[in-house]
């Protein structure tokens, strides 16, 4: 009498001899080619461009049954969208001997992505439907790529976005029954991306390393290592997608970066030289970049000592500014938008070829830019910079959400805090508005004897302060 275990015993044993059976059948009897239109058919429909398998299939059972793809291209409208050397599915033994694809694994070798917006916003692909053929994907646990490069041409904003030598591994992925409509609500994974080198226009960043992790439409990234302006930076981002509306969380850290590399990203020339300290803290929510940018709320902070200027001497500009009008306060102003957020900042106002205009060199003692951000714009709470024998501020607003100046004046501040000479900037940041500066008291000669002696006739010497933060006078 057969006991309990032989009968499982027995029953294993069968059941993988039929499977075995099944694979040599596939092997010797069926043409794994054949499949390849009905493949080329159903990734189309499932992707929205025209997937061509140039090379040819070959079918491998070790160490679990696959399937690779030679050079296969996606196409849209004749014009290459995306290519790949090599591509390695992992299937289901069972529902293929049932001519059903149902695909455990992904594997893709040398991708290489290009895609494009057109002036009108029109991307060089279309959106793909929802449909069955995404069903293939519904057993899916493992994603690999390795040595993929991307590009992204925006020709809207003139922007061009590059990443090369990246590799990508995703595990333990594990999706819903409502995945296909709500992705990320029903996505749970693991996963570690490296590049090489990402570049957006001029900025480059390099060694790049997140670690992520994904589980119930919570998606937290971390970032290990990340080389930009020669530092490492740091930081991580949580991206909510449980609710109704996506939360985001970014906190990012750039210690002792040299400012000598961010004005390259401006002119060639050399500006400036030192290292600053970036920090960035914020929280937003929405499903458009719109609403997202509107949502923002955060503090940032870039602070940096013993910073020194090439071309140009501030406290000699200074005190013969009264008769040569020549010097622009915005000039200076410049430091205050070193790092990664002044990019956006100093793309329309080119500060550091004005900066090259003179000729000497200036020594910032100290230098503090912090602000505070509220629905997407960015108010100064403490900005003010010291040179060896004056101090510059600025007070007013950066307005993300419409690219624009909020009321923004850089001034030359006395001991008091009280405005000597001001100067507004406005209009977008594409286009800013700079206005001619306005002298408030006379820097230097009889005049400045005339106030000295005025200040002893009123009470302390009483002014409307304009700066009252933490970088004091020498």
């Amino acid at each position: 009498m057969l006991t309990t275990r032989a009968i499982v015993i027995f029953s294993m044993a069968t059941f993988s001899g039929l499977l075995l059976i099944g694979a040599l059948f596939l092997f010797f009897f069926v043409d794994i080619n054949g499949y390849k239109t009905k493949l080329e058919a159903t990734a189309s429909k499932a992707l929205g461009v025209d997937v061509k398998v140039d090379g040819r299939m070959k079918l491998g059972f070790y160490p679990a049954l696959r399937v690779a793809l030679g050079e296969v291209s996606f196409r849209k409208h004749g014009v290459e969208v995306a290519f790949v050397k090599q591509v390695r599915f992992g299937l289901e033994l069972i529902p293929l001997l049932q001519q059903a694809i149902e695909v455990h694994s992904v594997t893709l070798k040398q991708l290489r992505v290009s895609i494009e917006r057109d002036g009108a916003g029109n991307f060089n692909f279309d959106k793909p439907e929802a449909s069955g053929a995404n069903l293939a994907l519904q057993k899916l646990t493992k994603i690999t790529l390795s040595d993929a490069s991307l590009v992204y041409i925006d020709k809207q904003f003139g922007d061009v976005f590059e990443s090369s030598g990246c590799n990508l591994g995703v595990k333990q992925i594990r999706l819903s029954d409502d995945t296909l409509f709500k992705l990320m609500k029903g996505l749970s994974s693991t996963a570690q991306l490296s590049c090489k080198e990402l570049r957006r226009n001029d900025l480059m960043v390099s060694d790049i390393k997140v670690s992520a992790r994904v589980n119930q439409g919570v998606v937290d990234l971390k970032l290990v290592s990340q080389r930009l302006f020669g530092a490492q930076g740091s930081g991580s981002i949580q991206a909510d997608f449980s609710g109704a509306v996506p939360l985001y969380h970014v906190d990012y850290s750039l210690s002792q970066f040299q400012v000598e590399a961010f004005f390259k990203t401006q002119v060639p020339q050399e500006v400036a030289a030192g290292l600053m300290d970036f920090s960035m803290t914020l929280s937003m929510q929405g499903e458009s970049v719109a609403t997202i940018r509107q949502s923002a709320k955060g503090q940032v902070s870039l602070r940096g000592d013993d910073l020194m200027v090439y071309g140009t001497n501030f406290d000699q500009a200074f005190a013969r500014f009264e008769s040569s009008q020549q010097f622009n306060l915005i000039d200076a102003g410049a430091f205050f938008f070193a790092g990664p957020v002044g990019l956006m900042i100093s793309k329309g106002y080119n500060f550091a070829n004005l900066l090259q205009e003179s000729k000497g060199h200036s020594q910032i003692r100290t230098l503090v830019s912090d602000w505070k951000v509220e629905h997407g714009v960015a108010q100064a709470l403490d900005v003010a910079m010291a040179t060896e024998k004056n101090r510059i501020a600025l007070k007013g607003g950066l307005d993300f959400v419409n690219e624009q100046f909020d009321g923004v004046t850089v001034a030359l501040v006395n001991t008091k805090g009280c405005v000597e000479v001001k100067q507004t900037i406005g209009g977008s940041f594409q286009n800013p508005e700079v206005g001619k500066p306005s002298i408030l008291t006379s820097l230097a000669g009889p005049a400045l004897k005339l106030l000295e002696k005025g200040k002893n006739i009123l009470p302390d010497g009483e002014c409307d302060v304009f700066y009252a933060g933490s970088v004091r006078p020498n």
